[in-house]
């Protein structure tokens, strides 16, 4: 099963190396990765997404805890909680189809960021699934180039930590 971690961690040179060589070296593979600072910048935000059972993700964060730079580990599948990811996709439509990608755009509430005489770069934001459908639907119009971030989450407000 996917589990999403967050971890508050301070923002330290090291700090990212550690804790990427913790999954490596026991074989467990990040599937996705985002780090930003907080809006302390001693501080900084992880999200990793990684697959295991429960078992395996126990160890993962309990490792996690052990590392003197980790503040902070939650599991967030556990709880509600909020994810989102962009996308910036550039498209090289025909003529003829450069309204059905913008119209498309609009109705994933994706903006075009930059334009030239063939190509559109678009951004989209949303959870996996709506990221996965607007890339699925690009895909037969024309990706030129892809640049997909890692997921980002937060508890919601109330949920237990």
């Amino acid at each position: 099963m996917r589990h999403t971690i967050t971890m508050l961690v301070e923002n330290k040179f090291g700090v990212l190396s550690r804790i990427s060589g913790l999954f490596s070296g026991r074989g467990y593979n990040i599937e996705s990765l985002s780090v930003g600072e907080t809006m302390d910048p001693a501080y900084s935000q992880m999200t990793v997404v990684t697959s295991g059972d429960d078992l395996i993700i126990e160890q993962i964060t309990k490792q996690l805890n052990k590392l003197v730079d980790v503040i902070k580990v939650t599991d967030v599948t556990e709880f509600e909680h909020v994810e989102r990811e962009m996308v910036l996709i550039k498209v090289k439509p025909k003529a003829e189809r450069k309204a059905e990608v913008l119209s498309l755009a609009g109705i994933f509430r994706g903006r075009v960021v930059d334009s030239s005489e063939d190509t559109y770069t678009i951004e989209v934001t949303g959870d996996e699934k709506k990221i996965d459908a607007f890339v699925n639907l690009m895909t037969p119009i024309g990706i030129k180039e892809l640049v997909r971030t890692g997921k980002v989450a937060i508890l919601r407000e109330g949920m237990k930590k």
